[in-house]
């Protein structure tokens, strides 16, 4: 069919890599070199298991230098866009010398122990761990070290809160093995290593440096130190102390060590060269006093080495072979390899380490800063650091966002050396995508209604059996409960006489398809009821209970012969077997994509309804049946295989993706909003009960009203806004430069402003051998006239035909078209059953319409009556005319595209 014509092949990614898909990508923060990895996902590309990065700089580096061809990496193709090449090779130039390099290929995640791990680190740790596992040809391996060189700040909470977030973060990933592996702590290589191990040989290096006449002893002080340095334009000066003999030197660092100065007296730097254009080789500070208990060493030790000293002897007694970091310590990298090859030829170590730097993880929408952090906890702008608002990865975690779509965003995001502020959607995507695929569904009620079935006797209960994901037979079924009370959500209800009503001029909201007074609407896997009477508050007039009539012989979806269809489906729970929950319904924490930049200060931008308290939200039995197991699975667990609540995850149908919060206990149940079921971030609230929205102002973005985050309109399903019409077949021949295309040209009904007849549309589909050409002539379709028009071997096709297929490849595929029956009018904008009808935007191009394309094909179906439907989740919608169904002619349980 035509949209299957071009099979993933690079040319594809080239092609769609062009006008508004990679502005949009711009827009976002999407480095453009992935852009192609982020199309290739959306085109249904399996992705390597473990390791989904694209090939980058660094991953050719590692090759280059040491010959190990990578395993798993995607083949993306390469754009003009690419600087993949010319970055790569000036950094395997200037790490040339490592020609004798011997494995194994080691990385490292080598976080301070002095705050909590945020979305920012969650990177470094997902490409630590994968490049080690894409080098598996090199025995790849990652080390879990802790760089505790400052006491002061550092903490064994923080030891212990690093070490649990790099497990989840890690969690479902084959871990790595070591022959010492007998207190296995992780998934890292090997047990838990600490820069604080390795203090005593640190020592020894900086004695070494000492004797070498590399180092000396300082009593600048550290304002005086400043004044010496110099600035960017200008020299810095020497330390009068510069020049002490070797022997002084060795003794005063003794005393040092011996703890006969107090902190600040002395100091041990590098003598390396106070002119160096880079500042941080303007003889660095090496040690420091500090009389202070360590949290691991306790008060073995009264100084302490630098960062920048300690990191790169750490990483060369380890055997890593490549220290990545992120981009702020490139102009540390001279230092880092100044330390490297003097400990390396004092025979301290055996290697000598390759630093590698890469752009580091910018979020829109919120902040990485540790300040910023602990101003947020400490002021109380947060419950605390696992707050579910917070990037911190407790925070995260504890919202419910699965470790598996925190590793799939860091993929998609890749890895280059341009900085870019990613747009806080794409993380959401990624949560929608693994929870659409991990979590059961159930019905909740966050806003209850009651309605009473006047005609069900008060003491019969009936049982459903529903699967508790559609698309996952192995989770098996839940129970659902009915009977004479239920509850329904309090907007599935347009109360015509109350005050919604009266504001909407006694009208329902155009579209609206569920309850009405006097109306009916199914409950889904139930029956059909009519609403008969409406029970009001005395004071308010707002409905209390619906008194309704249920029709019997509408069990389980069937609808009585001669009767019509039932448009409304909504979610209910049975009121006896009911569980009340409490549900926290957060939202971003801040308002603004960079929070501070225009206000001045960061905290003035904070989204004041980033969270919703409701009380009173209704649940189904089997919820509150899996909450309470998982509770007690949890009191019961043992560290080593840690279990936490969020790991319990519901789509609560029609509602979002929550989570089990860790606050729950048996008797209060609580749950956290994850994400919503789709972007909605911007969007003004649905105008009560369904009638009109009200319209906030925001200057910069009133141009589109589809725009994510315009305030202009509610956003429309994807199904709505991709603009299926009907059409015919006026002409169809051979391409003329391709064997396996064909080109027609088809009437759409397009019109001009004048409301005269358009020229026919040229459509390149990949039909040749398919489909006879006498059978496509005349031949009603069903096309899609709003894709970005695009030259298919020399000739511009402006539509797409719609077509099954039985999903097998080259000459063995069966091809069906769409069937429109012949009295449907050419551009008739065709309709999905129980939806509101179709918006289609004028061109899909727009930044949230990337991928509008690609999740509705993934959704379209022929069912086993030879229908064309639109299968979400477990809700089958037939595609429709105004005069009947779209059909095929034998292709049935087929894929469309």
């Amino acid at each position: 069919p035509a949209s299957f014509c071009i099979r993933h092949r690079q040319n594809t990614i080239t092609m769609m890599m062009c006008g508004s898909a990679t502005a949009a990508a711009t827009a976002r923060g999407i480095p453009t070199m992935m852009l192609g990895l982020i199309l290739l996902v959306a085109a249904g590309v399996p992705l390597a298991d473990g390791f989904a990065y694209a090939p980058n700089f660094i991953t050719k580096i590692i090759e280059q230098s040491t010959g190990i061809t990578p395993v798993g990496l995607l083949d993306v193709g390469q754009t003009n866009n690419d600087n993949t090449e010319e970055e790569a090779t000036s950094s395997v130039e200037a790490i040339a010398n490592n020609n004798d390099f011997q494995g194994p290929i080691t990385t490292r995640f080598p976080p301070e122990p002095n705050g909590y791990l945020h979305l920012g680190h969650a990177k470094a740790v997902s490409f630590n761990f994968a490049v080690a596992r894409a080098f598996q040809g090199g025995n790849g391996r990652c080390h879990m070290r802790l760089d505790d060189t400052n006491p002061t700040k550092e903490d064994e909470e923080y030891v212990q809160s690093i070490l649990e977030d790099v497990r989840w973060i890690q969690q479902g990933l084959e871990p790595f093995t070591a022959d010492d592996d007998t207190d296995k702590e992780g998934p890292w290589y090997g047990n838990v290593r600490k820069t604080s191990d390795y203090f005593q040989l640190i020592y020894d290096a900086a004695v070494y440096l000492i004797k070498t006449g590399d180092a000396f002893v300082d009593e600048l002080t550290a304002e005086e130190m400043r004044e010496y340095r110099g600035t960017l334009t200008e020299p810095g000066k020497e330390s009068p102390w510069r020049d002490r003999s070797v022997e002084e030197n060795l003794s005063l660092f003794e005393k040092m060590k011996n703890g006969e100065f107090e902190n600040g007296r002395y100091a041990l730097r590098a003598k390396i060269d106070m002119s160096s254009p880079n500042l941080n080789m303007r003889d660095p500070v090496i040690y420091r006093i500090k009389h202070e208990s360590h949290q691991a060493t306790g008060d073995d030790w009264c100084i302490y080495p630098m960062y920048d000293f300690s990191h790169p002897i750490a990483d060369a007694v380890e055997g890593i072979t490549h220290s990545l970091c992120t981009l702020e310590f490139e102009d540390h990298r001279p230092l880092y390899d100044w330390t490297a090859e003097r400990v390396l030829k004092a025979d301290l170590v055996s290697c000598q380490p390759r630093q590698i730097e890469f752009s580091r993880l910018n979020l829109k929408y919120t902040v990485l800063s540790k300040r910023k952090l602990i101003k947020l906890v400490e002021d109380k702008y947060v419950t605390g650091w696992d707050d579910p608002r917070m990037p911190t990865l407790s925070g995260v975690r504890r919202r419910g966002m699965p470790p598996a779509a925190i590793r799939l965003f860091c993929e998609r995001m890749g890895i280059s050396k341009s900085d870019s502020n990613i747009d806080f959607t794409i993380m959401e995507d990624c949560a929608r995508e693994v929870l659409d695929d991990e979590s059961p569904r159930a019905f909740a009620i966050l806003d209850p209604l009651k309605v009473t079935i006047k005609n069900w006797d008060d003491s019969t209960k009936e049982e459903f059996g529903v699967p508790r994901h559609p698309k996952k037979n192995e989770l098996g079924e839940r129970t659902v409960p009915f009977s004479k009370n239920v509850y329904i959500e309090r907007s599935d209800f347009f109360d015509l006489e109350g005050p919604e009503g009266l504001s909407n001029g006694g009208r329902a909201p155009k579209g609206f398809k569920r309850l009405l007074p006097g109306g009916k609407v199914r409950l889904k896997y139930a029956y059909v009821i009519s609403c008969d009477e409406i029970v009001r508050d005395p004071e308010t007039n707002e409905p209390t209970e619906l008194v309704c009539t249920l029709y019997p012989e509408t069990r389980a979806g069937v609808t009585p012969e001669g009767e019509a269809r039932v448009k409304g489906i909504i979610q209910w729970v049975e009121a006896s077997t009911a569980a009340k929950v409490q549900v926290m319904q957060y939202d971003r924490l801040f308002k603004v994509e960079e929070p501070g930049k225009d206000s001045g200060e960061f905290t003035d931008d904070i989204n004041t309804e980033s969270l919703k308290i409701m009380n009173d939200v209704i649940v189904e039995p089997s919820v509150a049946m899996d909450a309470l197991s998982m509770i007690d699975r949890i009191q019961n667990s043992s560290t080593e295989d840690k279990l936490y609540h969020s790991a319990l995850t519901y789509q609560f149908e029609r509602s979002g993706y929550f989570a089990l919060d860790s606050s729950s206990t048996e008797k209060n149940l609580v749950f956290n909003r994850v994400v919503t079921l789709r972007d909605t971030w911007g969007a003004p609230p649905a105008g009560g009960r369904g009638g009109k929205a009200e319209q906030p102002k925001q200057k910069s973005q009133q141009a589109n009203p589809r725009k994510q985050g315009g305030g202009q309109a509610p956003i429309l399903e994807d199904a709505r806004r991709v603009a299926l019409r009907a059409g015919t077949i006026l002409e169809a021949g051979p391409h003329p430069e391709a064997d396996s295309l064909i080109v027609c040209k088809l009437d759409c009904g397009d019109k001009n402003e004048a409301g005269e007849a358009e020229e026919p549309r040229t459509v390149v589909a990949g039909l040749a051998g398919k489909i006879p050409y006498e059978k496509l002539t005349n031949r009603k379709v069903v096309c899609i006239t709003n894709l970005k028009p695009a030259k298919m071997r020399g000739i511009e096709s402006t539509a797409m035909l719609l077509a099954a297929s039985d999903g097998k490849e080259g000459d063995d595929e069966t091809v069906e078209l769409l069937d429109v029956p012949d009295s449907v009018p050419n551009g008739e904008l065709l309709s999905f059953e129980n939806m509101d009808p179709c918006e289609p935007d004028g061109m899909l191009k727009s930044k949230g319409a990337l991928k509008v394309w690609d999740r509705v094909k993934s959704k379209l179906k022929v069912n086993g009556n030879g229908e064309a439907t639109y299968q979400d989740d477990d809700t089958e919608r037939k595609l429709l005319t105004s005069v009947g169904p779209i059909t095929v002619e034998s292709l049935k349980e087929s894929i469309i595209g």
